[in-house]
């Protein structure tokens, strides 16, 4: 399906979503990277250093990739689910979009606007977000580390997913002045978002862009979520097997 959606479009740049340990996403995306044949990947996962260090003889030997990286170090999932991305467009080039932990804290703290300085206006950072989006994305935040953080600390963390999906948007452009295009953008589906996510910013900075947006979300407990999603397309895929990420919060 994904490889119809990117042939039809033709995008200048893909935002392709995913849940970070589902395989079948990888596959998917890793279809639908074949299809467009882009000039340059840009992934979530990478910083630009990690990037840089990555030659075609390493994306020769997945093993070899993932250790002169760090990958596993990083705490992402095992890198044979994301390396037919990288089989699936053997000659692009490989950007790294990830901000390095310090930095994060230091948005945490300061806020995105600061930190990202002359661009927050052109990206839509430079006002925080209204009162009730505010609520209701620290509410999410909270869901989304098991009802296990202090309160004060939600506003920072929704302030970094605002500056990281600034950051992935920033990335791609450069991606798209460097190479022309097209791009794609490897991510989970939360940057993937239309209304706030990557598409959003990239939408306000570059409204010339031909842009497609694909989330990829999960069953829960077998049942698709209900509604229209914020995405140009989505899927439904079953869910990964996976430890109750909660279970560690949960036990006396």
């Amino acid at each position: 399906m994904l490889p119809v959606m990117v042939q039809t479009f033709q995008p200048d740049i893909a935002v392709l979503g995913e849940v970070h340990d589902n395989p079948a996403h990888h596959l998917n995306q890793a279809a639908a990277v074949a299809a467009l044949k882009p000039r340059a990947m840009v992934f979530e996962m990478l910083t630009p250093d990690q990037a840089a260090r990555i030659t075609p003889a390493l994306r020769a030997d997945p093993e070899a990739l993932a250790r002169e990286i760090g990958w596993e170090e990083a705490g992402w999932p095992d890198f044979a689910i994301y390396a037919p991305i990288f089989e699936a467009a053997p000659d692009a080039l490989i950007m790294g979009a990830a901000l390095p932990r310090e930095e994060l804290f230091k948005v945490m703290e300061e806020g995105a606007e600061r930190y990202f300085g002359v661009d927050a206006e052109a990206f839509g950072i430079d006002q925080p977000y209204p009162p009730e989006l505010q609520a209701e994305l620290e509410a999410e935040a909270q869901a989304n580390h098991c009802n296990a953080l202090p309160e004060t600390a939600l506003p920072g963390i929704v302030e970094a997913q605002r500056l990281r999906d600034a950051a992935f948007a920033r990335s791609l452009m450069r991606a798209r002045k460097t190479t022309g295009g097209p791009i794609v953008l490897i991510t989970g589906s939360g940057h993937a978002r239309t209304d706030l996510g990557v598409p959003a910013m990239l939408r306000k900075a570059a409204p010339g862009i031909k842009l497609l947006s694909i989330g990829q979300l999960e069953k829960i407990d077998g049942v698709p979520p209900e509604g229209a999603q914020p995405f140009d397309f989505w899927i439904v895929t079953e869910a990964a097997p996976r430890e109750d990420p909660c279970a560690a919060f949960t036990k006396p």
